[in-house]
């Protein structure tokens, strides 16, 4: 009988001692069984499936790999033919691209700080590089002219990182509840004006899509890149993910609400990402929360082989869902043959390296097809089997709920 505990550790760079007592202490807390083993039998009846559709015989690694991205590069040329081959490095193409994001995810209400303390913020700590950018006199000239938002914005490309933590943050810990206010989760493209301020800041994190949790924003950053391979999928993607982040947040800033001497110091915290350190604690169901791909930082911190939930992976599921909305209006996106693929993976030949672990995950090899077919990314399939092993256990809404609520301790004990 195969010994699926060994695989799915080996799937998760841990051990087989760290799955067994996993999966001894979910089974003692919720009374299912041989979850472990449904999810291995689930991982390999996929794979089979996907293999046969992708018309690959004698799988290796690279014949995988290569398969899965020209799936992908077909999804993406599907994809920008259906929203009408837009300019994505012109800020006049945002109508029709923000109108497809919320047929398929909704125009949600959030829960975010007001117009009036973000203007509070900026009069009271000028972001002089953006001032000197635009050929500002001051702040009141700025926000008289330009678009508050995307002001706020520039600050994360325009202003130095340790001004913006040291200086520009700190006010946000006299944040009250009074200072939050519901409305629309807002998308916008920049305006070209903003594409050299944003040119080192789009190098560095290679591409150039981010958003403001405290405001309710996702912001695209007007580029002189032509639309790639790839591009048109990891746009709408990432859009979406941030989406469903900033709505995620949004419920956990409202459960901060509740307590207003607390609320501040949790709200700055979450801002940051915190993940905690030292070890979970070695007797019950316990698992850690962490809000960032540490995996990005270093493939080996410790944090990564232990168990552990990430909201990220479920943001991702929730936009590889929304996704699926599109395939009634074009058949050719086909995106159910990436439904449900976040966790899947597998141990192929590799030549004379033995084998190598393929991500089946659509963001995994939207990544690889803009990289160029010269990476293999795997730490989004990596976390979202992570969840998957939570959500088999306990369900998603479940998984969200624990983590709102125990975000601020950085551990979810059952």
């Amino acid at each position: 009988m195969p010994d699926y505990k060994e695989k799915i550790a080996k799937f998760l760079r841990t051990d087989t001692e760290t799955i067994s007592r996993l999966e001894f202490a979910m089974e003692a807390a919720t009374g299912k069984k041989d979850i472990i083993t449904k999810i291995v039998v689930e991982n390999d009846k996929v794979v089979e499936e996907k293999n046969k559709i992708l018309g690959v015989g004698n799988p290796d690694a690279q014949k995988i790999f290569a398969a899965l991205l020209q799936k992908v590069k077909a999804t993406d040329q599907a994809l920008y033919e259906f929203m009408g081959r837009p300019q994505f490095n012109r800020s006049d193409c945002c109508q029709v691209f923000v109108q497809i994001i919320k047929d398929i995810a909704g125009d949600k209400n959030g829960f975010f700080l007001k117009e009036e303390k973000m203007r509070d913020f900026l009069i009271l700590n000028p972001p002089k590089n953006i001032l000197q950018s635009l050929g500002y006199a001051d702040v009141k000239e700025a926000l008289a002219k330009e678009d508050l938002y995307e002001i706020f914005a520039a600050l994360r490309f325009a202003e130095d990182p340790h001004w913006l933590n040291d200086v520009f943050f700190r006010p946000f810990l006299d944040l009250h509840p009074d200072s939050f206010e519901k409305r629309p989760i807002k998308i916008i493209f920049l305006k070209d004006k903003w594409l050299e301020i944003g040119r080192q800041y789009v190098a560095k994190k290679l591409h150039h899509i981010s958003h403001l949790k405290e405001a309710g924003l996702v912001f695209i950053i007007p580029t002189e890149q032509e639309n790639v391979p790839g591009h048109s999928l990891e746009l709408v993607t990432l859009v979406l993910h941030y989406f469903f982040e900033i709505d995620f947040y949004s419920r956990l800033f409202e459960s901060y609400a509740q307590e207003a001497a607390s609320f501040s110091a949790k709200i700055t915290q979450a801002l940051r990402g915190d993940v905690p350190g030292g070890a979970l604690p070695k007797e019950g169901a316990a698992w850690k929360i962490i809000q960032r791909y540490l995996g990005k930082i270093d493939a080996s911190d410790p944090r990564l082989f232990e168990p552990h939930v990430n909201p990220e992976a479920v943001h991702w599921l929730k936009a590889e869902e929304a996704l699926l909305k599109l395939d009634g209006k074009k058949p050719e996106l086909d995106f159910a043959f990436w439904h449900n693929l976040d966790f899947v993976g597998e141990f192929l030949p590799a030549g004379k390296k033995g084998e190598d672990l393929v991500s089946y995950d659509l963001i995994d090899n939207i990544i690889g097809l803009t990289k160029g077919g010269l990476m293999k990314y795997l730490y989004h399939q990596q976390e979202a089997l992570w969840n998957k092993i939570f959500i088999e256990y306990l369900g998603l809404e479940e998984l969200e709920r624990l983590m709102i609520e125990n975000l601020d301790k950085g551990i979810i004990k059952l």
